[in-house]
């Protein structure tokens, strides 16, 4: 089944970079309508939307009124790019024996200075070398920049929506410049990655995601829009600090929390009502609340539940091909899990559902092969008080459960007990994967244990590739959030280090959800962005331990997923067509042409010539 995926996956992946080719080609020729701009002078170089610096022609610098006001020689762009490349090479060479934060900080600051002058340049440097910078504008810099960010200010980005602005909202959000938004990334700030409430700071995390979606899914960066719901903070830090910029009380909680994000969903489905509403980094209460109270409404989904829930469904079942077994075995993979927060339990959710696909396919027996563990334990059903969505998860205490093991079991107990086939982190505690627990791995009743350390930043993934090589074993399959080096086993052996992140998935989903004109983004299409990610790799790479493919290769995985996701709108009938594509359309495509058809939508940077008209 396997094999046959991946045959006809790869060479859809070959075609789409030709295609990517010729489309650059394409535009550097100057196959391009001229955009219309009521902006002239020095107004035109300050937008960094239209500014081209140094490489506006002669013909606009006279029709744009910019003669005098650049110096005269013309750049190509070309030379610009090297230009910017050669000032980044010289400021990692300066700063190299500095620390690591000084360093990250850095490197973020020269690029958010580009991004604010030049947005066409800055999103083709990130394209041309995502490999290298998305880990400086998304995880894991993105954490320390959060935590920095009211130091950092320097112009603002995105919109911010108070608790103070109730009843406002309708007429705020016509402020945005925009006419036409297809995608917005929303935070409340309550939970930034495994940092915890970081109040209105969090803004960063939606402008990262978004330049992964300009980056991976080649939205359009004057269509896309970072929103901070600023709620009010529990961190006193915070509420102490003069520079702080956010409103200055605790959080909002129950009705009155909900009217906030009622009426900001309201104001944006009324302006733009076949926008995408991505939700970030709430807090694991109101993350399933509100993904309950909006999905069947609007076209939205929660990142941290259904994008990591799919990207470990993705690892999950590579895992299975790792170990050299048939995929229906899923179903027989035990899996301990150390975390039950949003994440966590949303990957018990998809995971649960991928276990009874396999049972009905397979005719298996259902068996409960999955042991959740919080912060105080293993998770029965002798805890008091437990969280309603941990509740269908809580190991019961008959006979049929492992001898030994009770109500707060701690995590070296229970994979010493269990023996599992995977041990999945999404805690939020780093080194919780500790020696003794890695060397418990090594008694797992699979060949190839794997490890997931997904929490994000670096400082809080469970275990490091190091370590999980060191002491699980050579044969260990390793995941991570962030990004590690692969680690050198010795005799020429590599230990691959996969990244279990997000931006293998949520860009597809944003952009497959937008141009099918989905509705809403249901299970199937969830279920089908996973699916299609974790069969890109061939046989040979996953028993290899490479779960996951480059990020260098993100834009022809991110096609791949957005077809998959647009074919099961379709296939759902909840596709109603974008732009001038109906849903007939659609429906009538082939697999490949829904490939070249997202491949097609995917917006490249570069210059456009500028006319001016008052």
């Amino acid at each position: 089944m396997w094999k046959k995926i991946v045959k006809a996956a790869r060479p859809v992946a070959w075609n789409l970079k030709k295609q990517q080719q010729q489309q650059r080609c394409c535009f550097s020729s100057g196959i391009q309508g001229p955009c219309i701009v009521q902006k002239s002078g020095i107004d035109i170089i300050h937008d960094p939307w239209f500014n081209k610096d140094t490489a506006f022609p002669l013909t606009e610098r006279d029709r744009l009124g910019l003669r005098g006001l650049l110096p005269p020689h013309i750049q190509s762009f070309e030379e610009q790019y090297d230009r910017f490349m050669e000032s980044y090479r010289s400021l990692e060479k300066n700063t190299c024996h500095e620390s690591e934060r000084v360093v990250s900080l850095a490197k973020w600051r020269i690029l958010n200075r580009l991004h604010d002058r030049n947005e066409t340049l800055y999103y083709r440097v990130l394209i041309d070398n995502i490999k290298e910078f998305a880990p400086i504008i998304y995880t894991p810099t993105v954490g320390l920049v959060c935590q920095n960010y009211c130091g950092l200010f320097r112009r603002p980005r995105g919109m911010y929506f108070s608790a103070a602005d109730r009843g406002e909202m309708m007429s705020m959000i016509y402020n945005w410049p925009a006419k036409q938004v297809d995608m917005i990334v929303l935070t409340d700030g309550s939970r930034i990655l495994g940092l915890g409430d970081l109040g209105v700071q969090g803004i960063g995390i939606p402008i990262g995601k978004l330049d992964m979606y300009i980056a991976a899914a080649g939205m359009n960066p004057q269509r896309i829009l970072p929103v901070m719901l600023d709620v009010g903070t529990n961190n006193q830090e915070l509420l102490d600090d003069p520079l702080y910029l956010g409103l200055r009380q605790p959080r909002l909680d129950g009705e009155e929390y909900l009217a906030v994000v009622d009426e900001f969903m309201e104001a944006v489905y009324a302006r733009w009502p076949k926008a995408i509403v991505q939700f970030e980094d709430f807090q694991m209460k109101w993350a399933f609340e509100t993904l309950r109270r909006y999905r069947e409404r609007f076209c939205m989904f929660n990142d941290d539940i259904q994008g990591t829930a799919g990207v470990a469904l993705a690892g999950l079942l590579g895992a299975t091909r790792a170990q050299g077994r048939p995929l229906s075995d899923f179903a027989k993979q035990k899996i301990v899990i150390a975390g039950a927060g949003s994440a966590g339990i949303g990957v018990l959710n998809v995971a649960k559902k991928a276990f009874l696909k396999m049972v009905e396919s397979y005719g298996m027996a259902n068996t409960n092969q999955i042991w959740l563990l919080d912060k105080d334990g293993l998770v029965t059903t002798d805890r008091k008080n437990i969280a309603p969505a941990a509740a269908p998860f809580a190991r019961g205490c008959g006979p049929e459960e492992i001898e030994g093991l009770r109500e707060g079991s701690s995590l070296v107990e229970v994979v010493e007990k269990v023996r599992p086939h995977v041990l999945l982190g999404l805690s939020g505690v780093g080194g919780i994967f500790n020696e003794e627990v890695l060397k418990a791995m090594q008694k797992s009743d699979s060949t190839r244990p794997a490890i997931f350390a997904m929490s994000n930043p670096t400082t809080k993934a469970e275990c490091t590739a190091t370590d999980a090589f060191k002491y699980v074993g050579e044969n260990a399959v390793f995941a991570s959030g962030s990004p590690f080096d692969n680690v050198d086993l010795g005799n020429g052996k590599v230990g691959h280090v996969n990244q279990a992140n997000n931006m293998y998935l949520f860009p597809g989903i944003g952009l497959g959800a937008l141009l099918s004109g989905a509705r809403h983004i249901t299970d199937g299409m969830l279920q089908a962005a996973s699916e299609r990610l974790a069969s890109y790799m061939t046989d040979e790479e996953v028993q290899g331990g490479i779960l996951y493919p480059s990020i260098s290769s993100i834009r022809h995985i991110t096609t791949e997923v957005g077809a998959a996701v647009l074919r099961a709108a379709v296939a759902e009938e909840l596709a109603e067509g974008h732009g001038d594509v109906g849903p007939k359309e659609l429906m009538h495509m082939s697999e490949e042409e829904t490939v070249k058809y997202v491949a097609h939508n995917m917006w490249f940077p570069v210059y456009g010539p500028l006319v001016h008209k008052k």
